[in-house]
């Protein structure tokens, strides 16, 4: 042994012994048991790296390849088991000091520019994690700060290069997409700031101001075959070990020293780097680019912003006169200008890309702005007012430092006047603006958030600094304007949400710029355009300065506009806010908004539009000019008032969106508000008539102004070659006239149809208030005026005759055309409300014009190229969108105008409905909230309006008919098929001469089809174009409400379906070799099955029945399938599209014998054809053709197609006798005669399907244990024959057991079938992953068998022991098959109706033996200990089999012994879920099934769970339910079940709520916090399916409120509580209008609990913001809901 020792030692030190051989004898060393070295593995460490020392010194030299094996071996002795065993067990092993030190050196070296690094970096990022993953050998960095200072900031280096490559190889470099960094105002990746810069010191400071840049782009970093992941993870292990150590660090100057010199640019640049996504997304895992920037998050916060330097950054930041007094004496011995230093190093260039430079301090500011809020901003007192002075300081200095032109108010100078001097020109390009908006945007929300701007306290001592500098922020942000950065909006817009009077004194700019005269169109720009005018409104309405917020607007819109054409004033989104808002404000305000828009149009607009051309002509003249001057004042005058007429329909249309936003006056409205109303209306007519005489003034001129634009518009064309391009893109003189002309026309009409509408809705509504058209007219022509009305309308009286609805030129204007209709409908309207004046023999002929008018069947002739888009405002319609909105508004009214159109009309509209249905395009893009033909259509043709025209409902049905024919007839089948012919006649509708269709016609239809049905002749051939056509008319067909269908629509049309299943096959679009679409054609057949079992239910169905019998109907169907599968037209048993047509064949023949059966028509008959046809010699034939194997090889080859179609034949007879077994069995014990026929029926199907299963499941030959034919129809298809089979002759057995008396043992034909199915089935269900629907069908099957058992064995005494074996087996696999690994949550619960309905069969009659048995097999699966170590599906399978079992009727003894044990079920389960809630994992997969379980309990056992402490740990078990940092999904499923325990508890256990109302409250208040937070406006967010999931979340609290209020004797004492918390959380967040909407409708709900010394008490102790909400809140309480429950209680007994 001493020999051995000796040599090897000796030989490693020997310097005659070559390198090569001493790391060969290091190896043996190492692995070799017979080398007994003292101390062998320190030894073996410290000879290893005392040879890399002296390699790296120059004492010794070797090869390279030596060089890396002592590397590779240093790595080896680090990552081994033996080394890590000998660690653990306390053996004491470290590594020399000097090692730290080489691998900082060669890292260093690995960063080199041009150098190639001695070793890779892969094997040095192994050395340094096998280090670091031990604690005793981490100790040579740990010990020494320096030391790891510095390998951290090496690794960030190092991998902020490789992260870097592909934009350091690519052709360009790498610009982040400023958008993308944070849409969202509350990220934590933003901006940063600049100031003064410090020299960097040491070495450290040195390697890391060499630009990346300067890499070669062929110099590789790491090797290519290891992952960056590999490198991030070593990164993470040494940023935990950094942070522990940062940690233990007494001195935070030192720390902050060291962050700031050799840190904060490495770790910065990789934060951005990784938060990006622009390098990283495909190649780093989410997680762990996460965990490195949390620990990131934690250096920088914890270094840079302890609690010991705010004195320091006091001294620095506050200027003297606001710490005068508070400096302590040791602020001396504080940091120097931290902010400085901070800024300094983020600001200085090196560290990163130029390219880069600037997004990344940017992303860095908000960030450090965050961790200074968390860090120095505390609440309350003094102190706290201190402490947000001095955040809004640090936010000055960041935002100074972006280069925005904006200079904070620097330490010693304070600003004190409001407003500052205009910034200077930004040396910022487009995209640093940007990303500087951003930055802007993102800390402004953080300050908001934070609440440091308290405008009082800011006024009174700081003489308005705060505001000062919003100011100034505010003047760059117009000087410099970007309004096509959508982050320019929405700083404005947090600006505002700070203080209104920020933005105050520009508002006359803000509306300018970012909304009367915006430019930018793109969406992203829009939207949040859009949000920031809501804003506005919004701020105003709560001001109650809205007249004033108009008063500006319109002085805007009255200017000179910027450019020729100005964008929309109203959108959709700002017109729904302003709706919004005026229902907000009082009424005489929204008077008032109209007088300024009526006194602007009559003192701006007007003027412009009357000025005298020839006065311009006279003083053209006078001063000697004349000729082309003369013209040239023609179009200057026409250029204003183009002007003046878009500037007047801006107008009105913001006067027509106000005015239909009031609320209406009624009787209870006060007389001084009708006065001024009616002032309104008066000083709008005659406004109206002013515009009325300007145009008609013009009528003369205005034919012959078209007629003289459509000549200049050939002239031009003519001569566009010799004119020059500039002027051919003019408009000419008379083209402005027509333009200007025209508008003022749309606006005088819009202006006319708001007042008409809006005189006779006030009319109508309020008694007090005189209609002006009726006080100017006498009594005696008040009826013929409305007429008169009319009349003009129709005849163009109005305009000039280029205006008439009847004709169309594109030269016209599309909206004027929609508000004469409109107008023409209004009047309509009031001659509808005048019985007298119906009774008029001239007035039905006019108003059958007028609806003519209306409808203007000719417009619908006019194709349109694509579907046209209209966001419903009268506004926005032109020539794309008014082919829209006339057929919504022809749509929406024909309620109104059907009575008066001919049958060409109503057959015009069923056309265009059609059409518009079947032109649909699916694949286009639609903005939400526009309407398209096709979805007008769409929801028409779903709604009841259209059962309520039978007229209009029978046109569209037989225009259905004629399309489907139509298609039918293209198909060159006419000569082959002449039935066609048939059909086409009896199709037409009447007209006059031509009679309905006789019912001879429609037999010989009917038997020509039943003919076709059994020979397959006479066949129409489809092509896959023809099919696509009618799949489409079928769709239409099945949104029509068979109940609307006449008779012989019905009639027509059902028959032409049947002749469609039973005499259409399929063909190639293409030529003769390509197969047709077989997919297609089978969806086909299976929506056409479908489409006739939902006319089965139509009322009328029973004149079909008159023409055939319901037995041919079923026979026919079935063979018309069995043909196309002889054909080949199907694939095999278990593709989609055969299963498909299985299924509907299904519900056709459950519909139609359900109906024969309920109306009793022919039962005996109808249902024995049928059997008789599906048990006839001919489909058995078929079975033993199927069933019986061919028996040579060579006949097996050519049977195959055969065999394919027969297998088809066969798996479609068993479940048509499936479908018709379980019609049959649902209806039995009706009466006597009814169920002896279906008993009778029932023995023969069930005769039939035994022998065709025994032969499917029977062995072919002994080595085969299971026929090939049972797997080629599917298991779950056998077992759910099997289980139809079984419940049959229970059903039987049952009937005859009613009409027998008992004695004799029952018994079943086929019970050794059914326990071989019942043994496999259980051998099968748990053993191995299985098809879902295989489960469900042996879960019923067994539900079914165990019925049977009891029924036919379970008397006798071996029986009922074999009984109990069958029980506890049922048992076992049900719990192993919920428990097993394999099975999803969403399968679980798929699983969950089957396994309820098996448990109900098991207990329902089971002994207390048996329920014992299942009691223990659930008491061992609630135990923690499983849930601890992982398994928790087993766990899961017990709660989910309690759940269900408190769910079944159970006998007596076992209910008791149920409910006995129930507290102590719910404590384990209370257990279970303090335990689970603690990992988020499981809340999805375990908690919520849990509580659910819980939940129904406590349902189930209302007046059975007396003891309330159990209900109360319930309780207390909802407040440990995880509500946050959840996908939507998890969170909608958890709010649900915590909700759903909740109206339990409340429901079923009111006793409990007079104890336990304070924890009740304190859970349901987690819920509205929790929907608080995810509610909250989001921006472009708000909207998409996860948007849906909150608001049902806000229904249910608006309903769990309701529920409170209605037990309003446990929570009266509560409510004021209640009231507090809600609007607390309500001031901490801006909550989305919807989900807002439900929240305070039920607060309101306890609103009404409080008493009035609640409300003084509230508005007393609230908080000074908090009381500002609730005062809003209760204001609108008192103005909407209490008024209206008073006047509900008025009329309450």
């Amino acid at each position: 042994m001493a020999a051995i020792y000796s040599g090897i030692h000796l030989k490693l030190k020997s310097p005659l012994t070559p390198w090569e051989d001493k790391l060969k004898l290091a190896r043996f060393a190492w692995i070799s048991s017979q080398c007994l070295l003292p101390n062998k593995e320190q030894v073996l460490l410290d000879w290893s790296i005392h040879a890399l020392t002296g390699f790296y010194s120059q004492k010794v030299e070797f090869s390279q390849r030596v060089l890396e094996g002592l590397w590779c071996y240093l790595d080896d002795l680090l990552h081994s088991r033996k080394l890590r065993s000998l660690v653990s067990q306390g053996k004491t092993i470290s590594l020399r000091l000097n090692m730290a030190q080489l691998l900082l050196d060669r890292l260093q070296e690995c960063m080199r520019v041009g150098a190639e690094p001695s070793v890779s970096v892969t094997t040095l990022l192994s050395v340094c994690q096998g280090i670091l993953s031990s604690p005793a050998l981490s100790s040579i960095f740990t010990t020494k700060y320096e030391l790891i200072v510095n390998l951290l900031a090496k690794l960030c280096s190092v991998a902020c290069r490789e992260l870097q490559q592909p934009s350091l190889t690519g052709p360009h470099p790498v610009h982040v997409q400023p958008e993308l960094i944070s849409e969202s105002v509350t990220s934590q990746d933003e901006p940063m700031t600049e100031s003064i810069q410090t020299q960097p010191t040491g070495e450290s400071d040195t390697a890391q101001s060499e630009p990346v840049t300067e890499s070669p782009p062929d110099q590789p970093m790491m090797d290519a075959n290891k992952p960056l992941s590999h490198m991030l993870e070593v990164l993470l292990q040494v940023l935990s070990c950094y942070l522990s150590v940062q940690r233990q660090q007494a001195n935070p100057n030192r720390v902050f020293t060291t962050v700031t010199n050799q840190l904060i640019q490495p770790i910065i640049l990789l934060r951005h780097l990784l938060t990006s996504g622009e390098h990283t997304h495909l190649r780093v895992r989410q997680q762990l680019s996460r965990d490195i920037r949390i620990r990131i998050d934690s250096i920088l916060q914890l270094g840079l912003f302890p609690p010991e330097h705010l004195t320091s950054y006091k001294e620095e930041l506050l200027p003297s006169k606001e710490d005068s007094g508070k400096r302590g004496p040791g602020g001396a011995k504080g940091l120097l200008r931290p902010v400085s230093t901070i800024l300094g190093k983020l600001c200085a260039q090196g560290y990163c890309e130029p390219s880069l430079h600037y997004s990344v301090k940017s992303n860095a500011l908000s960030l450090l702005f965050k961790f200074f809020l968390e860090n120095y901003k505390i609440g309350g007192g003094t102190v706290a007012e201190e402490q947000r002075i001095l955040c809004f300081y640090f936010l000055t200095r960041l935002v100074s430092a972006l280069d925005i032109g904006l200079d904070g108010p620097s330490a010693p100078i304070l600003p004190t006047k409001a407003q500052p001097a205009s910034p200077p020109a930004s040396p910022c390009s487009p995209e640093s603006w940007s990303l500087a908006l951003l930055a802007v945007e993102a800390m402004l929300s953080q300050a908001l958030s934070a609440d440091i701007y308290n405008v009082a306290a800011d006024r009174i001592r700081h003489e308005e600094v705060q505001l000062n500098f919003y100011r100034a922020l505010v003047q760059m942000l117009f000087n410099q304007a970007q309004p096509s950065i959508p982050a320019w909006y929405r700083c404005l817009k947090v600006l505002l949400g700070l203080n209104h009077l920020i933005l105050e004194p520009d508002l006359d700019q803000l509306l300018s710029s970012a909304w009367v005269d915006a430019e930018c169109m793109e969406t992203r720009v829009q939207r949040a355009r859009q949000l920031m005018v809501c804003d506005l409104l919004q701020t105003y309405t709560k001001l109650r300065q809205l007249p004033r917020f108009f008063s500006e607007l319109l002085s805007i819109v009255c200017q000179p506009a910027l450019d020729d054409l100005r964008p929309p004033l109203l959108s959709e989104g700002v017109s729904a806010s302003l709706r919004t808002c005026l229902q907000d404000a009082p009424p005489s305000q929204g008077l008032e908004i109209c007088f300024l828009v009526l006194g602007s149009i009559r003192r701006y607009i007007l003027p412009d539009l009357v000025k005298e051309e020839g006065e311009e002509e006279e003083k053209m003249v006078v001063e000697g000019g004349g000729g082309d001057e003369g013209k040239h004042s023609d179009g200057k005058i026409d250029r204003e008032r183009e002007d003046a007429s878009l500037k007047l329909l801006s107008l009105t249309q913001l006067l027509h969106t106000v005015l239909f936003s009031l609320k209406t006056l009624d009787n209870a409205s006060p007389l001084p508000l009708v006065r001024q109303t009616h002032s309104l209306m008066e000083e709008m007519r005659q406004v109206n008539k002013d515009l009325l005489q300007l145009v008609s003034s013009e009528k003369k001129d205005s034919d012959v102004a078209v007629e003289t634009v459509l000549e200049t518009d050939k002239t031009s064309n003519k001569s566009k070659k010799n004119s020059d391009h500039e002027d051919s893109n003019k408009p000419s003189d008379s083209e402005l006239e027509v333009q200007w002309k025209q508008k003022t026309q749309e606006a005088t009409l819009l202006l006319r149809y708001t007042w008409v509408e809006v005189d006779t809705l006030f009319h109508i509504n309020c008694s007090k208030y005189t209609s002006l058209e009726s006080a100017q007219t006498p009594a005696s022509e008040i009826q013929d005026q409305a007429l008169f009305h009319i009349e003009t309308l129709l005849s163009g009286g109005i305009f000039s005759s280029s205006l008439q609805p009847s004709l169309i030129h594109p030269s016209r204007s599309p909206m004027s055309f929609l508000l004469l209709k409109l107008l023409t409908l209004q009047q309509m309207k009031k001659v509808l409300l005048d019985t007298p004046l119906l009774a008029q023999p001239s007035t039905a002929a006019l108003l059958s014009r007028a609806a003519q008018c209306i409808l203007a069947r000719e417009e619908f002739e006019v194709s349109l190229d694509g579907e046209m888009g209209w966001d419903g405002q009268i506004g926005s319609v032109d020539a794309n969108s008014y082919h829209v909105a006339h057929w919504y508004l022809v749509t929406s009214n024909l309620p109104l105008i059907a009575s008066y159109l001919t049958g060409g009309d109503v057959g015009c509209i069923a056309d265009v409905l059609l059409s518009s249905l079947i032109s649909r395009q699916t694949g286009k893009d639609r903005l939400p909230g526009y309407l398209t033909n096709s979805l007008i259509s769409s929801q028409f043709l779903q709604s009841p309006i259209l059962v309520e025209l039978p007229p209009l409902f029978s046109a569209t049905v037989q225009s259905l008919t004629q399309r489907i024919i139509g298609v039918l007839m293209a198909s060159d089948a006419a000569q082959v098929c002449p039935m066609l012919l048939k059909f086409q006649q009896c199709s037409l509708p009447a007209k006059g001469i031509a009679e309905n269709p006789t019912v001879k016609t429609l037999e010989a239809i009917v038997e020509e089809i039943l003919r076709s049905s059994k020979t397959g002749e006479g066949s129409v051939l489809l092509t896959d174009t023809q099919t696509k056509e009618l799949l489409d008319l079928l769709q239409i067909i099945t949104n029509l409400n068979s109940d609307g269908m006449s008779a012989e629509d019905l009639s027509r049309l059902f028959l032409l379906l049947f002749f469609m299943l039973t005499s259409t096959s399929s063909q190639p679009d293409g030529a003769a070799g390509t197969p047709p679409n077989l997919v297609d054609y089978a969806l086909f057949l299976g929506k056409l099955l479908r489409l006739m079992a939902c006319l089965l239910e139509g009322r009328n169905f029973q004149s079909v029945l008159k023409l055939i019998h319901g037995g041919s109907l079923l026979q026919a169907a079935v063979s018309s399938i069995l043909l196309h599968s002889d054909r080949g037209r199907f694939g095999s048993t278990s593709s989609p599209d055969w299963l498909d047509v299985v299924k509907a064949a299904q519900g056709f023949i459950r519909s139609l014998v359900q109906m024969i059966i309920m109306r009793n028509s022919s039962v005996r008959l109808n249902l024995e054809q049928f059997a008789s046809y599906l048990t006839s010699n001919e489909i058995a034939s078929r079975q033993m053709v199927t069933l019986t194997p061919p028996t040579a090889p060579d006949q097996a080859e050519a049977a195959k197609p055969e065999l394919g179609a027969a297998i088809l034949s066969v798996h479609l007879l068993l479940a048509s006798l499936t479908s018709f077994s379980q019609a049959m069995t649902s209806n039995l014990c009706r009466s006597k005669p009814i169920d002896q026929t279906l008993t009778q029926m029932l023995a023969r199907t069930t005769a039939a399907m035994g022998p065709a299963i025994e032969t499917i499941v029977k062995p072919q030959t002994v080595g085969q244990p299971v026929n090939q034919k049972a797997s080629v129809l599917g298991q779950a298809f056998l077992v759910e024959v099997v289980t139809v089979m079984l419940r049959c002759e229970l059903s039987s057995l049952s009937v005859e057991g009613d009409n027998k008396q008992s004695g004799t043992q029952p018994t079943l034909s086929h019970m050794t079938l059914y326990q071989g199915f019942c043994q496999q089935i259980l051998k099968e269900t748990n053993c191995a992953p299985r098809p879902m629907g295989f489960l469900v069908s042996s879960l019923h099957f067994l539900s079914a068998f165990y019925q049977a058992a009891k029924r036919t064995g379970g008397r006798e005494k071996e029986g009922g022991k074999e009984l109990d074996e069958l029980y506890i087996q049922i048992l076992q696999n049900v719990y192993r098959l919920l428990a097993a690994s394999w099975l999803s949550l969403n399968d679980v619960c798929e699983l969950e109706p089957a396994v309820k309905e098996l448990l109900r069969h098991l207990v329902e009659s089971s002994t207390t033996g048996q329920f014992n048995l299942l009691l223990l097999l659930l008491r061992d699966g609630l135990d923690t200990g499983k849930l601890r170590a992982g398994n928790y599906r087993e766990v899961r399978a017990a709660v989910i089999v309690i759940k269900l079992l408190s769910c079944c009727h159970l006998p007596e003894p076992c209910s008791r012994a149920l409910w006995h044990i129930a507290p102590q079920v719910i404590s384990a389960m209370v257990f279970l879920v303090r335990s689970s809630s603690q990992d988020l994992s499981l809340t999805l997969p375990f908690t919520v099934p849990t509580v659910k379980s819980m939940t129904s309990l406590l349902r189930q056992g209302e007046g059975l769970i007396t003891n309330p402490h159990h209900v109360t740990l319930v309780l207390g078990a909802l407040q440990l339910v995880p509500l946050e940092h959840l996908t939507p999904p998890v969170y909608q499923s958890a709010f649900l079940a915590v909700h759903e325990a909740l109206f339990a508890i409340i429901q079923c256990h009111p006793q409990v709520m007079l104890n336990a109302a304070p924890s009740f409250t304190n859970v349901f208040y987690r819920l509205v916090a929790s929907i608080m937070q995810e509610g909250r406006q989001r921006g472009d967010s708000d909207t998409g399916p996860d948007s849906d999931v909150f608001l049902q979340c806000s229904r249910l609290v608006e309903r769990m409120y309701s529920n409170i209020a209605a037990t309003s004797e446990s929570f009266t004492t509560l409510s004021a509580f209640m009231v507090a918390q809600y609007v607390t959380e309500l001031q901490k967040v801006t909550l989305r209008p919807d989900i807002k909407l439900h929240l305070t409708e039920g607060i309101y709900q306890i609103l009404d609990l409080c008493m009035e010394q609640d409300i003084k008490f509230l508005t007393a102790g609230l908080q000074m913001g908090v009381r500002e909400v609730f005062n809003e809140l209760y204001s609108s309480y008192t103005h909407y809901h209490k008024t209206q429950r008073q006047g509900e209680e008025k009329y309450t007994a």
